[in-house]
């Protein structure tokens, strides 16, 4: 489990396809708090670290995780979300988060807000997910609130802070995201269906 709230950025790089798999290097300040077995979530997506070097650490992606994220996107020097899994008994600072992508969506419009900007996204509405007004999101990893919720699109304010250190400010419209909507608001749809 982890809170969405991202500890740093980490770099590509190397990637290694093997068979349907891919291997994903990053070099990040992260590595030597890092063990063999140990999930660290990279853009929202949970990967167990399966090799270490003084520098870098090694996770790999299944096939379905790369049809289902935008991991399969991912080329060398790009950077990705980080964030290592909670610690229970202390804070959580963002909100409840799986590690687990629903399904990607994609930036549409960034515009700047008074000192804050204004990110607009858009989904595929026919799986299902749910935004609401104030719930929440993670978009990349990041532990978000939804503002302007529609049918399938909504937005999300992002604060200096937020913007200087996650990918946000890499993203403009057609930038591809991983999104994972709120575990509680998927179990009430889901339980409002049957």
């Amino acid at each position: 489990m982890f809170t969405g709230i991202i500890e740093t950025l980490g770099k590509v790089t190397a990637l290694e396809p093997k068979g349907g798999n891919l291997d994903i290097t990053i070099a990040s300040s992260l590595t030597p708090e890092l063990k063999i077995d140990q999930s660290v979530a990279h853009n929202g997506v949970c990967l167990t670290v399966v090799s270490l070097t003084d520098t870098t650490y090694t996770v790999t992606a299944i096939a379905e995780t790369l049809n289902k994220t935008n991991l399969d996107t991912l080329k060398i020097n790009d950077t990705v979300n980080l964030e290592r899994a909670m610690i229970l008994g202390s804070r959580l600072d963002g909100h409840i988060v799986q590690g687990h992508v629903d399904q990607t969506g994609e930036c549409t419009s960034v515009r700047e807000d008074n000192g804050s900007w204004i990110f607009s996204f858009t989904y595929d509405a026919a799986t299902g997910n749910p935004t609401i007004e104030k719930g929440s999101i993670t978009i990349d990893g990041t532990s978000l609130t939804v503002v302007n919720s529609g049918k399938n699109t909504f937005e999300v304010a992002i604060i200096p802070y937020t913007y200087e250190h996650t990918r946000f400010n890499t993203y403009k419209p057609g930038t591809i995201v991983n999104l994972e909507f709120d575990v509680i608001g998927k179990y009430v749809a889901k339980l409002m269906i049957k």
